[in-house]
């Protein structure tokens, strides 16, 4: 990796919370509810949104790692109660109101903040090809609101790079399911949330693991030192697709918003936003 992608993947990491939280917090949970949806189907027909009445196929497809039972079980059925653009408005009205919780709206330097991302963000507008839940999302309009704008622009950086490193798993020959147990062994977030999360029948799970450990990927449970090393090579090369969006702010801008995401992340996680299982 070379300082600008070292810089990119900083600035990314730093301000991710603040999109992040929008899975987690109450407030979208409770704009879902009153518009009908509960649990994992406000999740995926907020999200898949953009696309407009997605289909359970087009979200496995894009989504990549989420058992498609479980999909299914919520598309198409959501839009029979909601339309895709309340959702859209729920969503991005409960990020704001989350945020706002948190006082990330009160922070020092939203404004130069707002501007690093959205030029990177808009950087990345240029290069939609086989990347479509980003090109989805960059279809949308930006709010007027200065935080909801902050917020829309690290969605969007976000998508763009996992479009990316949907195509390096893809590459590496990983499917979703062996991906998300490459994750788990990682340990980086609980087995347990992801596996109650994408809902993964337990044999399914456990067929994975046992292919992963035929690949030398794996040994009880734990990464071997090819699949520590298939890790970084993934998150390296997801890094360098990513460079798109990135590299238009340059090595001295990416540490610029690296720097300056510090607080906007913290304040999310200091008020409790990112809590799992909640």
């Amino acid at each position: 990796m070379n300082g600008g992608t070292v810089a990119a993947r900083r600035a990314w990491r730093r301000l991710e919370p603040l999109h992040g939280m929008i899975y987690f917090v109450p407030e979208a949970a409770d704009r879902y509810a009153k518009l009908g949806l509960t649990g994992m189907s406000g999740y995926f027909a907020s999200r898949g949104a953009a696309f407009g009445r997605a289909s359970a196929d087009l979200v496995i497809a894009t989504f990549y790692n989420f058992c498609p039972d479980l999909v299914r079980r919520s598309l198409p059925a959501a839009w029979d109660v909601v339309t895709p653009e309340q959702m859209l408005e729920a969503r991005v009205e409960a990020a704001a109101e989350a945020l706002r919780r948190a006082g990330v709206h009160e922070l020092p330097h939203l404004a130069e903040a707002l501007d690093l991302a959205r030029h990177a963000a808009m950087a990345a507008c240029d290069h939609p090809q086989g990347r479509p839940l980003f090109a989805a999302h960059a279809a949308l309009p930006w709010p007027d609101d200065p935080l909801q704008q902050l917020w829309h622009a690290q969605t969007l950086l976000r998508e763009f790079r996992g479009d990316g490193h949907v195509a390096i798993l893809l590459t590496e020959g990983l499917t979703g399911l062996e991906a998300l147990v490459l994750h788990a062994a990682g340990g980086e977030v609980p087995v347990a949330f992801l596996k109650m999360s994408r809902a993964w029948p337990e044999e399914e799970w456990t067929a994975a693991e046992a292919r992963l450990q035929d690949r030398g990927l794996m040994e009880a449970g734990a990464l071997t030192t090819a699949g520590q090393a298939l890790r970084r090579h993934l998150e390296d090369r997801t890094d360098a697709l990513a460079m798109a969006a990135y590299g238009a702010l340059g090595e001295d801008g990416c540490e610029r918003l690296a720097e300056l995401a510090r607080p906007f992340g913290r304040r999310v996680v200091d008020a409790g936003l990112l809590r799992l299982g909640r």
